[in-house]
């Protein structure tokens, strides 16, 4: 599944989600835009293990909650030509059950999710579409689809990224773009190791594991590819049978 001459944004590339994606996407072929915020030396990492490996990696620090380093980033992403695959990894969590929840809770998670899924991908589909080929993969989470408690902000932003990418998909379909979300359960990773222990993960879990985030990413990267090009507006989860 080759994405040779192909742009790759990945947001939250410094997380093991975003990371793993990245290393998919260069594995494929394709020229890996790392974006991240407040881990640059990760970033520069990852950058570096792609390079080592044969692969095409930049760097791109920025805050996705700001509407103009967003729009200043895309700008200068444009001059090196269209990105054709976009993955919305980048997400927050602040839990707290919904009678405790503060504003800012609320509109902190909103914001990097959903808010940060327009700031990127507005601004890079019109020279997308100008190619004739694209691919929108939005990360969202088994939250979004059966609900979560101490999750009502998380669950929102999710669900509404679930939505756009279903409305988003019937705009551009006709122009060789699919638009397409991936919805994970628990996947390994330093945040799910915190939340998650064995035990409770073989009991929510009918598999009896954790998700491995290669698993995801090859989930990605075949979305990506060629070969998903009429696979367009769905919301694919990968949780091991959670629901």
């Amino acid at each position: 599944m080759s994405l040779q001459g192909k742009r790759a944004l990945v947001t939250g590339a410094s997380g093991a989600l975003g990371r793993a994606i990245a290393l998919k996407l260069a594995a494929d072929g394709a020229t890996v835009l790392l974006h991240g915020h407040s881990r640059p030396d990760a970033l520069a990492a990852l950058a570096a293990e792609i390079q080592a490996a044969g692969g095409a990696a930049e760097c791109w620090p920025f805050d996705l909650g700001s509407d103009e380093a967003c729009a200043a980033a895309c700008a200068k992403m444009l001059e090196g030509g269209p990105v054709q695959v976009i993955v919305n990894n980048a997400g927050i969590h602040d839990d707290a059950v919904f009678p405790g929840m503060k504003a800012a809770q609320w509109y902190g998670v909103i914001d990097v999710s959903l808010h940060g899924f327009f700031r990127v991908t507005q601004p890079l589909m019109l020279p997308m579409i100008r190619t004739r080929w694209g691919r929108v993969i939005n990360v969202s989470s088994v939250a979004a689809i059966a609900g979560n408690r101490g999750q009502v902000n998380y669950a929102a932003a999710k669900g509404a990224l679930n939505s756009a990418t279903k409305a988003l998909s019937m705009e551009v379909a006709s122009r060789g773009i699919t638009v397409n979300a991936i919805a994970p359960g628990i996947i390994e990773s330093p945040m799910a190791a915190g939340a998650f222990d064995a035990e409770m993960v073989k009991n929510l879990v009918p598999a009896k594991r954790a998700g491995k985030p290669e698993e995801v990413a090859a989930l990605a990267a075949f979305l990506a590819s060629d070969a998903a090009g009429y696979i367009t507006g769905q919301v694919i989860s990968i949780n091991g049978g959670m629901i």
